[in-house]
């Protein structure tokens, strides 16, 4: 993987990219959860790395993407994902978005239909207003001063055991978040802006349809928030295919990578797609 850098009137955004000699083919765009960074993907990246090509970003203000200004909503960073593909040539992208990355890639959809080739999202959730409470969108909004006056020990406790159920998974994302020890501030800032723009683009009650071929894949033990609820709702709605993966919580992509990375490579050989 190479790591480049797109320069904008934020800040830097730092990604890594593969890329395969055949046009022709799919290429898969990583897009890690809040607080989270390219690394969440290295089981993914080894397995597909020669296969197809793959861009993984340090999504804008996270890990290397820093210093970062957080002016930014949800569409802007869709809109900012679409001129770094554009300038890789990354004209049949699949967005296999995990969490906070499911999101972007529904912003992306709204924006960009057609050119979205294929979406999968991972332990993520449908970004239409009807799924969630107003008491919810509520609590999105006024996220950053519970991360930054929770104690950073116990921080750093419940956000490896929560998102995790296995040792590897935990110990991963344990070295991400240790990207911020003692920068708790900064912690805070990535995941109260995360939220209240996720807030905002719900506000926002725009269709966020997803037309291309999509799978949702969600791990039966993910206990963030109602991921689970809602996945079942986006299911029943929308027919979209759902994958549940067995003991894996949050982060299933790093409880279970080998299902993971079968379920998108059937994805891919099993959907006839137009270039």
């Amino acid at each position: 993987m190479k790591e480049s850098i797109y320069i904008t009137s934020f800040g830097n955004i730092h990604y890594w990219i593969s890329k395969v000699t055949d046009k022709n083919k799919i290429q898969i765009v990583f897009l890690p959860g809040l607080t989270a960074d390219h690394r969440l993907f290295e089981k993914q990246i080894e397995y597909f790395e020669g296969k197809y090509s793959i861009f993984v970003w340090d999504a804008p203000g996270h890990a290397a993407s820093w210093p970062f200004s957080f002016e930014f909503s949800l569409m802007d960073k869709a809109k900012l994902l679409n001129e770094i593909l554009i300038k890789e040539g990354f004209d049949n992208p699949l967005i296999v978005g995990q969490s906070m990355g499911g999101y972007v890639g529904q912003a992306y959809s709204q924006q960009f239909p057609e050119k979205l080739k294929g979406f999968i999202s991972i332990d993520s959730a449908p970004l239409q207003r009807e799924y969630v409470t107003a008491a919810e969108i509520w609590l999105l909004k006024r996220m950053e001063p519970v991360y930054r006056y929770y104690p950073w020990k116990s921080l750093l406790k419940a956000g490896t055991k929560g998102v995790a159920m296995s040792d590897y998974g935990r110990t991963l994302m344990y070295n991400i978040m240790m990207t911020y020890d003692g920068a708790q501030e900064r912690y805070a800032k990535i995941a109260g802006h995360g939220f209240k723009i996720l807030a905002e683009a719900m506000e926002a009650n725009l269709p966020y349809k997803i037309t291309c071929p999509a799978l949702l894949i969600c791990g039966e033990k993910d206990h963030a928030g109602s991921c689970i609820r809602y996945n079942k709702a986006w299911h029943k709605k929308t027919k979209i295919p759902i994958e549940w993966i067995k003991g894996a919580g949050h982060n299933s992509n790093t409880d279970e990578p080998d299902i993971v990375n079968h379920l998108i490579e059937d994805f891919i050989l099993s959907n006839k797609f137009s270039f």
